[in-house]
């Protein structure tokens, strides 16, 4: 019996032993995320990308492309989008990788920053296909911590994308879609109610003028200067088409008229509030004394100098008209007033003159 006894102990202590051992041992390390080493976007999601949506420090800005292939920022009074740098955006999160696994442990997440800094790509329908949430940029190395979808785990990419939430930032500032090659007549006016006529008989012929004056030539140079900067006007700024700047600027408009060969007439009107100077009020009855008179009479004062504040000019806008009743440039010269820089107006001709040149003798 002892015997026995004693072989039933031995068989339990090594039943013991060898759970002991299981139970003690070091776990398998985890198994490699299929992702790591693969593009942070792969191509065919990045092919049905449809929606874009960028949140980050409690900013955002929606995108959704329209059944023309179009892009528009939905949060910016529907404008039409920079395609190139929604492709550009897109090519950056597919040439990232997944680098490597970092953690799924939730205290090490939670230093990780974690936070709204978030890219959502959505299809068609509307429906969230992809989407990722960036953490902290790591203390050596470059990238970015990712999560996918919310996912507990953490992984390091070499992403190198700028979340910006600025919706005027996304939308294509390009007012003009005709190019300079297009375009056959110019005509330009003036204040003083002259106009310069130019035309062209093909696009890479010469310009002539009409009416041009006697002994003087047209200067190609200029109107091919003007040309390129009207067809290449790009807004700087939007504001409500009831704003108070928008409605003096215009009062004082020039319209350029561009017609293309294929008969297109373009209006592009350019103008801002001029500066202006204006007579101070009088500060109550101020009086500018004079010296007492020889024969002893009571000095008289005289009125002070009328004094005069300048008020800058207003800033500059542009309206853009298409005879083609489809152009998308009607719509939208609907929805804003859209403000140019500066020198967009000061570098227009001021005078016809300049658009001559005396003939060189042959």
């Amino acid at each position: 019996m002892k015997l026995r006894n004693l072989v039933i102990t031995v068989a339990v202590l090594a039943v013991l032993s060898v759970a002991a051992y299981l139970r003690n041992q070091p776990k398998a390390a985890p198994v490699d995320d299929p992702r790591v080493g693969k593009s942070l976007l792969d191509s065919d999601t990045a092919s049905r990308v449809s929606g874009l949506l960028v949140t980050d420090q409690g900013k955002k800005v929606e995108l959704a492309r329209s059944a023309d292939g179009s892009w528009r920022v939905t949060s910016y009074y529907d404008m039409p989008a920079d395609f190139d740098k929604i492709a550009r955006f897109v090519q950056d999160l597919n040439e990232a990788k997944v680098d490597r696994f970092v953690t799924a442990n939730p205290e090490r997440l939670s230093r990780l920053e974690f936070k709204d800094s978030q890219i959502v790509l959505k299809d068609s329908g509307g429906k969230e296909i992809w989407s990722i949430t960036l953490g902290k940029t790591p203390e050596t190395g470059n990238g970015r911590f990712v999560r996918f979808a919310g996912e507990p785990k953490a992984f390091l990419s070499g992403l190198h994308a700028w979340l910006d939430t600025d919706g005027k930032s996304w939308a294509d500032t390009r007012l003009v879609a005709v190019k300079p090659e297009d375009v056959a007549k110019i005509a330009v006016p003036f204040e003083s109610g002259a106009k310069v006529e130019v035309s062209r008989a093909k696009k890479d012929g010469p310009w002539s003028a009409v009416n041009a004056p006697a002994g003087q030539s047209l200067n190609a140079e200029r109107v091919n200067s003007l040309l390129t900067a009207l067809t290449s006007l790009r807004f700087s700024d939007t504001l409500d088409s009831k704003d108070e700047s928008a409605i003096e600027a215009a009062k004082f408009m020039r319209m350029f008229r561009l017609t293309t060969f294929s008969g297109t007439v373009l209006d592009i009107s350019l103008g801002r509030k001029p500066e202006e100077k204006r007579l101070k009020a009088p500060v109550g009855d101020a009086k500018e004394v004079v010296a007492p008179a020889k024969d002893g009479a009571k000095p008289e004062g005289t009125p002070i100098a009328p004094e005069f504040e300048t008020i800058p000019a207003g800033p500059a806008f542009v309206a853009v008209a298409s005879s083609d009743s489809k152009a998308p440039i009607n719509d939208l010269m609907k929805s804003r007033a859209f403000k140019v820089d500066d020198y967009a107006f000061t570098g227009l001709p001021q005078k016809a003159d300049e658009f001559f040149e005396a003939a060189k003798a042959k």
